[in-house]
């Protein structure tokens, strides 16, 4: 079987920090309104916690699905200010984003954490999006695979069942709010490199996405590349026609 057939497009958004109830309000109404209208393609958005309860009650009756931008690896307990995988389930969340670049910058989080946390949010019933990327120094130095490698090797470790059940993201951290993205070409080769790592295990039907500075003008060529099966989009998701335009692309 042509394993490439059965991986269906994914896009999600990722509104990072920003919202307010109102606001949110008009994107996803915006959203919602032609959202029916995207075929052949699987469309997310991943909010902030506080509002997690707004989106799905915006987004109940629409093919849209939310989820949120992290998850603690803890089930509960003595963890102050930290957000339990079965938490995000109580809201209808379908899908959580681990191991994001600025997470592991900003938050020192570690490549076994973020396994844990992808973990933690299987036996939750929520899909992790585990997102790898290197950053400028390391591409310009040629340690890409190196980085990738490295940061995959704890998830892959989880073993076949578990990874199989995952999505992975490529987001090299230079093309992050930068207005750079890789080229066609450069994202396939280290899509290319992840899911030879995933036949290894296996499972060659993960979706493996890309995030960069992904846009309506740039998407379709991106899409058009045998190994990249959608985008984690930032802060064109913010913007409720530019988003749907992507995943139309």
């Amino acid at each position: 079987m042509n394993t490439v057939l059965t991986r269906k497009r994914l896009v999600i958004g990722n509104w990072k920090m920003h919202g307010t109830l109102a606001a949110n309000a008009v994107l996803l109404d915006g959203i919602n309104a032609d959202a029916a209208s995207v075929q052949d393609c699987e469309v997310a958005v991943c909010v902030p916690f506080p509002y997690l309860g707004q989106a799905q009650a915006s987004l109940a009756d629409s093919p849209v699905s939310w989820g949120a931008q992290d998850v603690s690896a803890h089930e509960q307990g003595a963890y102050t200010g930290e957000v339990s995988a079965a938490m995000l389930a109580d809201f209808g969340s379908r899908w959580v984003l681990v191991g994001h670049s600025e997470r592991r910058s900003l938050h020192a989080e570690t490549d076994q954490l973020v396994a844990e946390k992808a973990s933690a949010a299987l036996a939750a019933g929520l899909v992790p999006v585990v997102c790898i990327g290197e950053t400028y120094e390391q591409q310009q130095s040629s340690q890409t695979s190196r980085v990738i490698e490295r940061q995959l090797a704890p998830v892959l470790a989880l073993g076949a069942e578990q990874v199989g059940r995952m999505v992975l993201a490529y987001e090299p951290v230079w093309a992050i709010g930068t207005g750079l993205s890789a080229t066609p070409e450069q994202a396939q080769d280290v899509h290319a490199f992840i899911r030879a790592r995933l036949q290894s295990l296996g499972v060659p039907q993960v979706r493996v996405l890309y995030g960069g500075s992904v846009k309506a003008v740039n998407a379709a060529s991106l899409f058009a590349m045998p190994d990249i099966d959608g985008a984690l989009v930032g802060g064109a998701s913010l913007q409720a026609q530019e988003f749907l335009r992507i995943a139309a692309a």
